[in-house]
């Protein structure tokens, strides 16, 4: 989630995406459009930045392993990439922490959400519980399938668990006249510690084992 700490100059409050190429790349890529709404994000500490490229190498290696079993499947694993909604436009989007896509016919190609399997977001201290609510809907209800969380130690350098979260894209039995405040959401359907288990494992949205030795700082 985010970016290095500036000064915020005075932007308006909202901006298309080609307004937003006219600015200097240290603002814009502190920057997201959630439909067009500017909204400022930002970095963590080192640490943030370490552990995002640790998940990215296990995603990646455990990717290239299936596929090698299976030619017929492709995905490709980023980090901070523009996740972009909708069929065109680019004034609506999001940059999760790391990413899973299906690959694309062409090289350098917009990523859209219809393509992306997999989201995920190293939580540092700074995040609040409503930007990662916020941001997890937005997700949700692009049909993204997949969400995990890190979360990070305070005292330490090193990640404290893992939580793996699939779409419900349709939700349980409520009261009359009770309706959720977002179409679709995320169920937790695993969660990893380095004290409880020995890797990350999980089947979805390919086969996952990632030890925690590779996760270490």
């Amino acid at each position: 989630m985010a970016s290095p700490r500036i000064e915020r100059p005075d932007l308006p409050e909202h901006m298309t995406w080609e307004e937003l190429e006219q600015l200097p790349d240290e603002i814009a890529g502190q920057i997201e459009l959630w439909d067009g709404r500017v909204v400022w994000v930002w970095r963590g500490p080192a640490e943030h930045q370490e552990f995002t490229n640790l998940l990215w190498s296990g995603l990646r290696r455990c990717a290239r392993e299936h596929m090698s079993a299976d030619p017929e499947q492709c995905w490709r694993v980023h980090t901070e990439t523009n996740i972009f909604f909708g069929t065109s436009g680019k004034s609506d989007f999001v940059t999760p922490d790391f990413l899973v896509h299906r690959c694309l016919p062409a090289p350098y190609q917009d990523v859209r959400a219809d393509d992306v399997l997999l989201v995920g977001e190293v939580l540092s201290p700074s995040n609040t519980q409503t930007d990662i609510d916020e941001k997890k809907a937005r997700y949700a209800k692009a049909g993204i399938p997949w969400y995990w969380e890190v979360a990070l130690e305070r005292e330490k350098s090193a990640i404290a668990m893992v939580r793996a979260f699939a779409l419900e894209a349709t939700h349980g039995e409520l009261p009359a006249g009770v309706h959720p405040l977002y179409p679709a959401n995320y169920l937790l359907i695993g969660k990893w510690t380095p004290r409880n288990t020995p890797s990350i494992d999980i089947d979805f949205p390919f086969p996952i084992t990632i030890p925690w030795t590779e996760l270490e700082f």
